[in-house]
């Protein structure tokens, strides 16, 4: 009986021990699982848990901050980039009016996606799902880099009809832009872009054909990869970021839509965008 009562005094005295030591560590603003090891305790659970929620929402505002920044930022650059564009059309050697407005249009480009890529990488607060007329925004990509398309002497065809999609515009002009924008950058000589679509009752296929350098067969499973960038350089002219294609994925999945693609090297690259028909979810 004294050995039983020694070992149980022992035993309660342990047990007040660490239960002081975890509510020390308990009034802590840091992690505590790591000292501890009892992990199956309640109170450590729920601590680290909430420590955890706070510095999620932390960093969550930190990188809310610095999107806001250089979406910020890119507004204003837009400003003397206009401005400089306005003063090259007063350069009166054609040779370097051509080659400084290529690298003027490429800014602008870069900058527009880059203000796209800050909304992506947020919440949902800006993504509006509507209605869209398919071929009015091809249109809107098509302009945007028109520059390009005349400047590689890009034949263009474009078959689309009157099909409807349902999407976000911004986004939507922002994928075509990535996906047109690589048919142009990889053409060959005298390129040709196809444009077109197909629909049926389910679905609406976006087709963006090009007979350029094509895709080796083991660089396809891995293009929207982020950072990856191929073995495909254009003999140098370009330099890929691996992060175009990544985007494109990005907002695809976030909007519901699928992509694929179709590539034989040396031969063509063909991309397609499938859009769902949800119009029931919008008549409910």
């Amino acid at each position: 009986s004294v050995c039983l009562g020694i070992f149980s005094f022992v035993d309660g005295m342990k047990f007040y021990r660490r239960e002081k030591e975890i509510e020390e560590y308990l009034k802590l603003d840091d992690f505590i699982y790591t000292e501890l090891d009892d992990l199956e305790h309640k109170d450590i659970m729920e601590h680290d848990f909430q420590v955890f929620q706070v510095k999620l929402n932390e960093q969550v505002a930190i990188n809310q901050d610095l999107q806001d920044f250089f979406a910020k930022w890119c507004h204003e650059v837009k400003i003397p980039l206009s401005a400089a564009m306005l003063m090259n059309e007063k350069i009166e050697n054609s040779l370097l009016k051509l080659q400084l407005k290529e690298q003027l249009e490429k800014m602008n480009l870069y900058l527009n996606l880059a203000l796209v890529s800050c909304k992506v990488q947020g919440a949902f607060d800006d993504l509006q799902i509507q209605k869209l007329k398919l071929k009015e925004w091809v249109n809107a990509s098509i302009r945007n880099n028109r520059f390009f398309l005349m400047n590689e002497n890009v034949n263009l065809k474009i078959d689309l009809h009157n099909e409807y999609v349902y999407s976000d515009k911004t986004w939507l002009v922002y994928i075509i832009d990535q996906l047109l924008g690589n048919a142009i950058k990889y053409a060959r000589e005298n390129a040709k872009i196809h444009i077109y679509s197909e629909q049926n009752e389910r679905s609406v296929q976006l087709y963006i054909k090009d007979e350029g350098e094509g895709i080796k067969d083991y660089d396809l499973p891995r293009i929207f990869d982020r950072g990856y960038v191929g073995s495909n350089h254009h003999n140098g002219k370009y330099k890929s970021t691996g992060m175009g294609l990544y985007m494109v994925n990005l907002m695809i999945k976030k909007l519901g839509h699928q992509i694929s693609v179709d590539s034989q090297y040396q031969q063509y690259t063909c991309f397609c965008i499938t859009f769902q028909n949800i119009e029931k979810h919008f008549n409910l």
